[in-house]
């Protein structure tokens, strides 16, 4: 949604250099106390995290923020962005992912399947993308902040997700088994590694 030009949005940041020098180093217990001190963009929080964990990132903008975690499957491409119309952190991780035509009807079948088992984001295809994307948004109404911790799940339950459905997503796409069957896999999965 766009944000409409004429609204006048309060500064989330009070002083972002200070606040980041001295969040940086921190553990994530202390860098929660610190925010108390300071209302942080979102996007600070995730650029902090994402350099603590070494992962590569690109700060894209102001109020947005590309990434790419390694899983054990693949590479997943994480994007969080930030809105102030509505106060939501948005985020997104992608794959790959471009089925064979006929198996488009399996794939959307297992793609509710798996959204059946997710909480917290759903998967959906982008078809033109060709990319699979899990989604989810963190709503920060009334001048809420985002904790490091939530925002460190936010990305760790993307990943797991993505993880744990995408051999079901495989098998579906490339590997002529229907949605059900595949599915139970990627729940004996989930079991066999808990």
């Amino acid at each position: 949604m766009a944000e409409p030009e004429n609204l006048a949005v309060k500064p989330i940041v009070r002083n972002r250099q200070q606040a980041r020098k001295r969040i940086e180093g921190s553990s994530m217990a202390s860098a929660e106390h610190l925010l108390e001190e300071f209302d942080l963009h979102p996007i600070d929080v995730v650029e902090t995290l994402a350099e603590q964990y070494d992962w590569a990132f690109d700060r894209v903008g102001e109020d947005q923020i590309a990434m790419a975690i390694e899983g054990a499957w693949r590479t997943y491409s994480i994007t969080l962005a930030w809105s102030a119309y509505d106060e939501t952190l948005r985020m997104i991780c992608t794959f790959e992912m471009d089925p064979p035509e006929d198996r488009l009807a399996p794939l959307y079948e297992s793609i509710n399947l798996a959204n059946d088992k997710c909480w917290a984001g759903a998967f959906s295809l982008w078809r033109q993308e060709r990319l699979m994307v899990y989604r989810y948004g963190l709503m920060l109404g009334g001048g809420q902040v985002a904790a490091p911790e939530q925002i460190d799940q936010m990305l760790s339950t993307a990943v797991v997700a993505c993880e744990r459905f995408y051999p079901a997503f495989q098998l579906v796409s490339w590997g002529n088994e229907d949605a059900a069957p595949a599915m139970e896999i990627a729940i004996s999965e989930a079991y066999g590694r808990a």
